[in-house]
Protein backbone atom coordinates (compact mmCIF):
# COMPACT_ATOMS: atom_id res chain seq x y z
CA UNK A 1 0.00 0.00 0.00
CA UNK A 2 1.45 3.36 -1.05
CA UNK A 3 1.79 6.36 1.28
CA UNK A 4 -1.40 8.02 0.01
CA UNK A 5 -3.49 4.98 0.86
CA UNK A 6 -1.80 4.53 4.23
CA UNK A 7 -2.68 8.11 5.13
CA UNK A 8 -6.22 7.58 3.82
CA UNK A 9 -6.59 4.52 6.05
CA UNK A 10 -5.32 6.48 9.06
CA UNK A 11 -7.86 9.24 8.50
CA UNK A 12 -10.71 6.79 7.93
CA UNK A 13 -9.78 4.82 11.04
CA UNK A 14 -9.83 8.04 13.06
CA UNK A 15 -13.33 8.86 11.79
CA UNK A 16 -14.63 5.40 12.69
CA UNK A 17 -12.99 5.51 16.12
CA UNK A 18 -14.55 8.90 16.83
CA UNK A 19 -17.97 7.62 15.78
CA UNK A 20 -17.70 4.55 18.00
CA UNK A 21 -16.33 6.58 20.92
CA UNK A 22 -19.41 8.81 20.78
CA UNK A 23 -21.77 5.88 21.41
CA UNK A 24 -23.10 5.52 24.95
CA UNK A 25 -21.18 2.93 27.01
CA UNK A 26 -24.16 0.60 27.23
CA UNK A 27 -24.46 0.38 23.46
CA UNK A 28 -20.76 0.56 22.53
CA UNK A 29 -20.15 -3.17 22.14
CA UNK A 30 -23.18 -3.73 19.91
CA UNK A 31 -22.30 -0.64 17.86
CA UNK A 32 -18.76 -1.88 17.22
CA UNK A 33 -19.96 -5.35 16.22
CA UNK A 34 -22.64 -3.88 13.97
CA UNK A 35 -20.21 -1.47 12.31
CA UNK A 36 -17.79 -4.30 11.61
CA UNK A 37 -20.43 -6.51 10.04
CA UNK A 38 -21.86 -3.63 8.00
CA UNK A 39 -18.46 -2.64 6.64
CA UNK A 40 -18.06 -6.23 5.47
CA UNK A 41 -21.43 -5.97 3.72
CA UNK A 42 -20.39 -2.70 2.05
CA UNK A 43 -17.26 -4.37 0.73
CA UNK A 44 -19.32 -7.22 -0.72
CA UNK A 45 -21.50 -4.69 -2.54
CA UNK A 46 -18.46 -2.85 -3.87
CA UNK A 47 -16.75 -6.10 -4.88
CA UNK A 48 -19.72 -6.79 -7.15
CA UNK A 49 -20.06 -3.25 -8.56
CA UNK A 50 -16.89 -2.16 -10.34
CA UNK A 51 -18.29 1.17 -11.49
CA UNK A 52 -19.36 2.18 -7.99
CA UNK A 53 -16.10 1.25 -6.28
CA UNK A 54 -14.07 3.09 -8.92
CA UNK A 55 -16.29 6.15 -8.54
CA UNK A 56 -15.79 6.20 -4.75
CA UNK A 57 -12.00 5.99 -5.16
CA UNK A 58 -11.68 8.35 -8.15
CA UNK A 59 -9.32 11.11 -6.98
CA UNK A 60 -10.22 13.22 -10.03
CA UNK A 61 -13.72 13.72 -8.59
CA UNK A 62 -14.10 16.25 -5.74
CA UNK A 63 -14.14 14.63 -2.32
CA UNK A 64 -17.55 16.10 -1.53
CA UNK A 65 -18.99 14.44 -4.62
CA UNK A 66 -17.61 11.04 -3.65
CA UNK A 67 -18.93 11.43 -0.12
CA UNK A 68 -22.34 12.42 -1.45
CA UNK A 69 -22.38 9.30 -3.60
CA UNK A 70 -21.53 7.14 -0.58
CA UNK A 71 -24.40 8.70 1.40
CA UNK A 72 -26.81 8.31 -1.50
CA UNK A 73 -26.05 4.61 -1.95
CA UNK A 74 -25.62 3.46 1.66
CA UNK A 75 -27.61 5.85 3.87
CA UNK A 76 -30.39 3.91 5.57
CA UNK A 77 -28.70 0.61 4.73
CA UNK A 78 -25.95 0.81 7.36
CA UNK A 79 -25.75 2.39 10.79
CA UNK A 80 -24.31 5.79 11.65
CA UNK A 81 -20.89 4.44 12.62
CA UNK A 82 -20.32 2.43 9.44
CA UNK A 83 -21.63 5.31 7.34
CA UNK A 84 -19.23 7.73 9.05
CA UNK A 85 -16.33 5.46 8.16
CA UNK A 86 -17.54 5.04 4.58
CA UNK A 87 -18.01 8.79 4.07
CA UNK A 88 -14.55 9.44 5.50
CA UNK A 89 -13.08 6.79 3.20
CA UNK A 90 -14.82 8.25 0.15
CA UNK A 91 -13.35 11.64 0.98
CA UNK A 92 -9.76 10.39 0.97
CA UNK A 93 -7.34 9.99 -1.94
CA UNK A 94 -6.57 6.30 -2.44
CA UNK A 95 -3.80 4.94 -4.65
CA UNK A 96 -6.17 2.27 -5.99
CA UNK A 97 -9.77 1.23 -5.52
CA UNK A 98 -8.46 -2.07 -4.14
CA UNK A 99 -6.74 -0.18 -1.32
CA UNK A 100 -10.07 1.42 -0.42
CA UNK A 101 -11.82 -1.95 -0.24
CA UNK A 102 -9.01 -3.69 1.64
CA UNK A 103 -8.93 -0.85 4.16
CA UNK A 104 -12.67 -1.13 4.77
CA UNK A 105 -12.12 -4.84 5.43
CA UNK A 106 -9.36 -3.99 7.89
CA UNK A 107 -11.58 -1.51 9.71
CA UNK A 108 -14.44 -4.00 9.80
CA UNK A 109 -12.14 -6.52 11.44
CA UNK A 110 -10.84 -3.99 13.91
CA UNK A 111 -14.38 -3.01 14.86
CA UNK A 112 -15.33 -6.61 15.56
CA UNK A 113 -12.16 -7.09 17.59
CA UNK A 114 -13.05 -3.94 19.55
CA UNK A 115 -16.39 -5.57 20.37
CA UNK A 116 -14.54 -8.72 21.46
CA UNK A 117 -12.29 -6.65 23.74
CA UNK A 118 -15.35 -4.99 25.29
CA UNK A 119 -16.62 -8.47 26.19
CA UNK A 120 -13.22 -9.71 27.44
CA UNK A 121 -13.16 -12.19 24.58
CA UNK A 122 -9.94 -11.06 22.88
CA UNK A 123 -7.85 -13.99 24.08
CA UNK A 124 -10.56 -16.45 23.11
CA UNK A 125 -10.98 -14.99 19.62
CA UNK A 126 -7.24 -15.01 19.00
CA UNK A 127 -6.91 -18.63 20.11
CA UNK A 128 -10.01 -19.78 18.20
CA UNK A 129 -8.76 -18.25 14.95
CA UNK A 130 -5.37 -19.87 15.40
CA UNK A 131 -6.92 -23.27 16.11
CA UNK A 132 -9.20 -22.89 13.10
CA UNK A 133 -6.17 -22.22 10.93
CA UNK A 134 -4.50 -25.38 12.20
CA UNK A 135 -7.65 -27.46 11.64
CA UNK A 136 -7.95 -26.24 8.05
CA UNK A 137 -4.23 -26.68 7.38
CA UNK A 138 -4.50 -30.26 8.62
CA UNK A 139 -7.46 -31.08 6.36
CA UNK A 140 -6.55 -30.86 2.65
CA UNK A 141 -10.13 -31.61 1.63
CA UNK A 142 -11.56 -28.80 3.76
CA UNK A 143 -8.88 -26.38 2.60
CA UNK A 144 -9.58 -27.26 -1.03
CA UNK A 145 -13.31 -26.60 -0.64
CA UNK A 146 -12.73 -23.26 1.06
CA UNK A 147 -10.16 -22.27 -1.58
CA UNK A 148 -12.20 -23.35 -4.61
CA UNK A 149 -13.28 -20.23 -6.49
CA UNK A 150 -16.03 -22.18 -8.25
CA UNK A 151 -17.73 -22.89 -4.91
CA UNK A 152 -20.31 -20.19 -4.05
CA UNK A 153 -19.34 -18.00 -1.12
CA UNK A 154 -22.65 -18.80 0.60
CA UNK A 155 -21.83 -22.52 0.46
CA UNK A 156 -18.37 -21.94 1.96
CA UNK A 157 -19.82 -19.90 4.78
CA UNK A 158 -22.51 -22.46 5.47
CA UNK A 159 -19.87 -25.19 5.71
CA UNK A 160 -17.76 -23.06 8.01
CA UNK A 161 -20.78 -22.18 10.15
CA UNK A 162 -21.58 -25.86 10.64
CA UNK A 163 -17.97 -26.54 11.58
CA UNK A 164 -17.87 -23.72 14.12
CA UNK A 165 -21.42 -23.87 15.51
CA UNK A 166 -21.40 -23.82 19.30
CA UNK A 167 -17.59 -24.02 19.44
CA UNK A 168 -16.45 -20.41 19.00
CA UNK A 169 -17.56 -16.87 19.80
CA UNK A 170 -19.83 -14.98 17.42
CA UNK A 171 -16.93 -12.59 16.68
CA UNK A 172 -14.69 -15.45 15.56
CA UNK A 173 -17.41 -16.83 13.31
CA UNK A 174 -18.04 -13.40 11.75
CA UNK A 175 -14.34 -12.81 11.08
CA UNK A 176 -13.80 -16.27 9.65
CA UNK A 177 -16.91 -16.08 7.49
CA UNK A 178 -15.81 -12.81 5.93
CA UNK A 179 -12.32 -14.15 5.30
CA UNK A 180 -13.43 -17.21 3.34
CA UNK A 181 -15.59 -15.03 1.12
CA UNK A 182 -12.66 -12.88 0.07
CA UNK A 183 -9.57 -15.08 0.01
CA UNK A 184 -8.11 -13.92 -3.32
CA UNK A 185 -4.57 -15.36 -3.40
CA UNK A 186 -4.42 -16.27 0.30
CA UNK A 187 -4.85 -19.85 1.53
CA UNK A 188 -7.65 -20.25 4.10
CA UNK A 189 -5.32 -21.39 6.89
CA UNK A 190 -3.05 -18.40 6.26
CA UNK A 191 -6.05 -16.05 6.31
CA UNK A 192 -7.12 -17.36 9.72
CA UNK A 193 -3.54 -17.06 11.00
CA UNK A 194 -3.47 -13.43 9.83
CA UNK A 195 -6.69 -12.75 11.73
CA UNK A 196 -5.25 -14.34 14.86
CA UNK A 197 -2.16 -12.15 14.53
CA UNK A 198 -4.36 -9.06 14.06
CA UNK A 199 -6.30 -9.96 17.19
CA UNK A 200 -3.02 -10.05 19.12
CA UNK A 201 -1.76 -6.82 17.55
CA UNK A 202 -4.90 -5.02 18.70
CA UNK A 203 -3.69 -5.65 22.25
CA UNK A 204 -0.07 -4.73 21.40
CA UNK A 205 0.93 -8.39 21.47
CA UNK A 206 2.98 -10.51 19.10
CA UNK A 207 2.15 -14.10 18.20
CA UNK A 208 4.66 -16.94 18.18
CA UNK A 209 3.68 -19.94 16.06
CA UNK A 210 5.60 -22.87 17.52
CA UNK A 211 5.97 -26.27 15.90
CA UNK A 212 7.39 -28.71 18.42
CA UNK A 213 8.52 -32.30 17.97
CA UNK A 214 6.70 -33.18 21.19
CA UNK A 215 4.03 -31.64 23.39
CA UNK A 216 5.18 -28.83 25.68
CA UNK A 217 4.10 -28.58 29.30
CA UNK A 218 2.38 -25.43 30.52
CA UNK A 219 5.58 -24.50 32.37
CA UNK A 220 7.63 -24.84 29.17
CA UNK A 221 5.15 -22.71 27.25
CA UNK A 222 5.27 -20.04 29.97
CA UNK A 223 9.09 -20.01 29.94
CA UNK A 224 9.15 -19.73 26.14
CA UNK A 225 6.62 -16.90 26.23
CA UNK A 226 8.70 -15.05 28.85
CA UNK A 227 11.87 -15.45 26.78
CA UNK A 228 10.20 -14.23 23.60
CA UNK A 229 8.60 -11.33 25.47
CA UNK A 230 12.05 -10.17 26.61
CA UNK A 231 13.42 -10.63 23.10
CA UNK A 232 10.71 -8.70 21.27
CA UNK A 233 9.97 -6.11 23.94
CA UNK A 234 6.24 -6.79 24.01
CA UNK A 235 3.94 -9.55 25.31
CA UNK A 236 4.07 -12.63 23.11
CA UNK A 237 1.28 -15.18 22.84
CA UNK A 238 2.56 -18.69 22.14
CA UNK A 239 0.55 -21.12 20.03
CA UNK A 240 1.96 -24.63 19.87
CA UNK A 241 1.29 -27.47 17.46
CA UNK A 242 3.01 -30.85 17.69
CA UNK A 243 4.89 -32.02 14.60
CA UNK A 244 6.77 -35.32 15.24
CA UNK A 245 8.52 -35.02 11.87
CA UNK A 246 10.82 -32.40 13.40
CA UNK A 247 12.44 -35.29 15.32
CA UNK A 248 13.39 -33.06 18.27
CA UNK A 249 13.42 -29.41 19.23
CA UNK A 250 11.10 -26.79 17.77
CA UNK A 251 10.60 -24.13 15.12
CA UNK A 252 9.42 -20.71 16.29
CA UNK A 253 7.93 -18.14 13.90
CA UNK A 254 7.20 -14.60 15.02
CA UNK A 255 6.02 -12.49 12.11
CA UNK A 256 8.48 -13.05 9.27
CA UNK A 257 11.28 -14.20 11.58
CA UNK A 258 11.84 -17.94 11.92
CA UNK A 259 14.04 -19.59 14.56
CA UNK A 260 14.67 -23.22 13.62
CA UNK A 261 15.99 -25.22 16.54
CA UNK A 262 14.70 -28.57 15.34
CA UNK A 263 16.76 -31.65 14.53
CA UNK A 264 15.16 -31.75 11.07
CA UNK A 265 16.27 -28.16 10.49
CA UNK A 266 19.84 -28.90 11.55
CA UNK A 267 19.95 -31.93 9.26
CA UNK A 268 18.70 -29.83 6.36
CA UNK A 269 21.45 -27.29 7.04
CA UNK A 270 24.06 -30.05 7.07
CA UNK A 271 22.82 -31.41 3.75
CA UNK A 272 23.16 -27.96 2.17
CA UNK A 273 26.67 -27.64 3.60
CA UNK A 274 27.81 -30.97 2.13
CA UNK A 275 26.30 -30.13 -1.24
Amino acid sequence: MYAASREALTQTRAALTAALDSVSPGAATAAAAQAGSELFSVVEVLDGQRTLRRALADASTPAAGRQGLARQVFSGKVGAEALAALEAAAGQDWSTAADLLNSLVTLGRESLLRAAADQNQSDAVEDELFRLGRIVAGSPQLEQVLSDRSTPVAAKRELLSKLLYGKVTAITEALAGQAVGRLRQTAPADAFDELSTLAAAQRNKAVAHVRSASALSSEQVDRLAATLTRTYGKPVTVHVEVEPGLLSGMVVRVGHEVIDGSAAGRLATLRKTFK
